[in-house]
Order: structure tokens, then C-alpha cells, then sequence
């Protein structure tokens, strides 16, 4: 069944209240300054969207996210959760660099020798269970995938959009945008 934006406002805002993992922040706002970063470097309308929801997955299954406050032991695969319900509603400029987005952590760490360095404890965590970094050949093959680029910048604004109090646009302002992008597809 696919998600109307209807209930994934409902989700955000409901589910969304939770904390964001081991981060300082809920999982709303961690969407919202993941947005906001993303519409302030210019991003098109579907990589802002992207961004909006690329953790969407966490509140799809909520055991797992509340799971993942402690350190989880396992990767709950959260870029694939949201997926099947996004799809028919949402563009592949949305819905792929929702995929590639954990992907795109495997491939920084491959190619940017102080990348992980800057990633929060909880992220360097997950990173372990989500395969580490990439090796040059599966960084190569990532690179060459369509959206790439865009799943690269959507996670540089996830890694830094985990700060308490942060000022952004409410939700709502998201999702108009959201209903014009779901429109498109």
C-alpha cells in the first residue's frame, strides 16, 4: 500500500517526535535540517524531498528505531524500508538517493581519507554493521550509478543535520513541497 503525503506527515509527526537513534535530536528534526540544508544549498525540489525522508524507514518500523537508541547490533536496513511504500508516489530522483543514501557513507569513507572522522559516535556505528567502507571497485560502481551525486550530498547534509535547537522551516512548509514532487510522479 502506498504512502499518500497525507500519512507521511501523519508518520513525521507523530512517530517523528522520537529521538533520532543515539543523536541529539528527534527524528522530525533531524528530517527538517536535513531538508532545510538541502534547500539552502539550492538542491532541486526532489533531492529536498529526498532529504526530507530519507530516514523515513526508521519510522516505518518503530521496535527498530527504538532499538537503535541503544547501540543496535545489527543494520534494521532503513533506507529500503520506506521504499515499497513511497514508489508509484514519489520519482526515482526521490526514491533513489533515499536508497544510496547508506551506500553513500560506505563510499565517502573509500574516498575521503578525514570523512569518518566527522561522523557522529552513533553514525561511525552504524557504519560497521552497514559494511564499513567501501573498497576502490565498489566505490567505482557506486559512483557510476544514476543519482549518485545526489545520494553523496543528501548524506553530507544527514551528517551534519543532528544539531539540538537548530532553526528550520516548520513541516508544513516541506510539505508543500512534497505534494508538488509527488504530483510529478
Amino acid at each position: 500500500m502506498a504512502l499518500t503525503p497525507h500519512d507521511i506527515a501523519l508518520l513525521l509527526t507523530e512517530r517523528g517526535q522520537k529521538q533520532y537513534g543515539r543523536e541529539a535530536v528527534s527524528q522530525l528534526d533531524h528530517a527538517l535540517q536535513c531538508a532545510h540544508l538541502a534547500e539552502g544549498a539550492g538542491e532541486t525540489p526532489a533531492t529536498v524531498v529526498a532529504a526530507l525522508l530519507h530516514d523515513l524507514g526508521h519510522l516505518l518500523a518503530p521496535a527498530a528505531a527504538e532499538n537503535e537508541a541503544r547501540a543496535p547490533r545489527q543494520d534494521d536496513l532503513h533506507q529500503y524500508a520506506a521504499l515499497p511504500f513511497l514508489h508509484g508516489v514519489l520519482p526515482d530522483a526521490v526514491l533513489e538517493p533515499i536508497r544510496m543514501h547508506v551506500d553513500a557513507k560506505r563510499y565517502l569513507c573509500a574516498v575521503d581519507a578525514g570523512y569518518w572522522a566527522t561522523l557522529s559516535p552513533a553514525s561511525q556505528h552504524s557504519l560497521g554493521l552497514q559494511g564499513g567502507a567501501y573498497g576502490a571497485v565498489e566505490a567505482d560502481r557506486f559512483a557510476s550509478q544514476p543519482f549518485a551525486h545526489e545520494a553523496i550530498r543528501l548524506r553530507r547534509y544527514d551528517d551534519l543535520a543532528k544539531v539540538p535547537g537548530r532553526a528550520t522551516p516548520p513541516l508544513p512548509h516541506y510539505l508543500a513541497l512534497l505534494e508538488r514532487v509527488s504530483s510529478q510522479a
